[in-house]
């Protein structure tokens, strides 16, 4: 298993001293939310957090994201032009570990608004084969347990696939606004509570759309759907596992062949940023069929949906035609 994408997180408070501090000189202006359009510039790492700085921030904010849409977010390089860019920003929003070339920059900006959204949920220890969803098996473990793990295999960071805990993350960074550019406050309290609520519909139509399935395990290219699996009660089985550049062992193929058979699996994810070798591989030796499962990491005009909300939903229905559900 490659694990060098879950470096363990050191669950450090993310100094959201949001506030007076706002680095704006650049703009000339001295106070948060005051650049040149007066605007909060926020830069937000990748696409789930690009989004929620859009939904909460709405017309107050100015959003930049470090990773263009298209790029794997995981392999990221960051250009000088983008440490500038960040090093000017009134409010940064990452999630730490998920991309060792952010969590440097970050490092080294200065800012000192920084939201690390890994810090406003808890993160879990998911295995990258058995039974993710944590009540069988030893791979998985419970939603209680998850910072006990801190400085072992690593945490998974895919939080925003789990809309409960996406919800949670939405809740912090519309607080972390709220402190950064108080004279918007009522709004982004506003906006945070449609988010979450929206958040919250979407929870229960994959909870009522899971819950009768002929089969509870899928197989997919990259072990990102761990907190999803162990939400609605199904089982990840991940080809590559935590890296879909990785390949997998001829001993993992010739597993996931048996679990297929054992399991009435009738599908093979692939995704729409990674390449669908593998997926395509397994899916011709075992006569299965393939679909895309998004992890959501970018949104292009592949993409099976304009936002979070359609692909998600996009998502759903794949998963219920794949698992038979009833």
């Amino acid at each position: 298993m490659n694990v060098r994408r879950l470096i363990p997180t050191a669950a450090l408070a993310a100094s959201v001293a949001l506030g007076a501090t706002a680095l704006t000189a650049c703009s000339g202006a001295g106070a948060a939310g005051g650049g040149k359009d007066g605007k909060l510039d926020v830069m937000a790492s990748f696409y789930p957090m690009q989004f929620l700085a859009e939904q909460i921030g709405k017309d107050h904010v100015k959003v930049d994201t470090l990773t263009k849409p298209g790029v794997e977010p995981h392999d990221l390089e960051i250009t000088p032009k983008q440490t500038a860019q960040l090093g000017e920003a009134d409010v940064v929003l990452y999630l730490k570990t998920l991309q060792p070339a952010v969590d440097k920059a970050v490092a080294q900006s200065g800012v000192k608004n920084v939201v690390d959204a890994g810090t406003l949920t808890k993160l879990e220890v998911h295995g990258t084969s058995g039974h993710d969803h944590g009540h069988e098996g030893e791979q998985g473990h419970t939603e209680g347990d998850g910072h006990a793990h801190e400085g072992e295999a690593g945490e998974d960071p895919h939080i925003w696939l789990d809309p409960a805990k996406y919800a949670e993350v939405a809740k912090g960074v519309g607080a972390a606004l709220e402190k950064a550019d108080p004279d918007h406050a009522a709004d982004y309290k506003k906006n945070t509570d449609e988010l979450v609520g929206k958040l919250t519909a979407l929870d229960t139509e994959f909870k009522d759309g899971l819950q009768n399935t002929a089969s509870k395990t899928f197989i997919t290219t990259h072990s990102a759907f761990g907190y999803l699996a162990e939400r609605y009660g199904l089982d990840q089985e991940g080809i590559s596992g935590v890296d879909p550049e990785s390949e997998p062992s001829p001993a993992r193929m010739k597993e996931l062949q048996a679990l297929a058979k054992q399991e009435n699996v009738s599908t093979v994810f692939f995704e729409t940023l990674a390449s669908d070798k593998t997926a395509k591989t397994l899916a011709a030796d075992t006569g299965l069929k393939t679909d895309v499962l998004d992890p959501l990491e970018g949104i292009t005009d592949k993409s099976q949906g304009a936002d979070y909300f359609e692909v998600m939903r996009s998502n759903l229905k794949n998963l219920q035609k794949a698992l038979g559900a009833k």
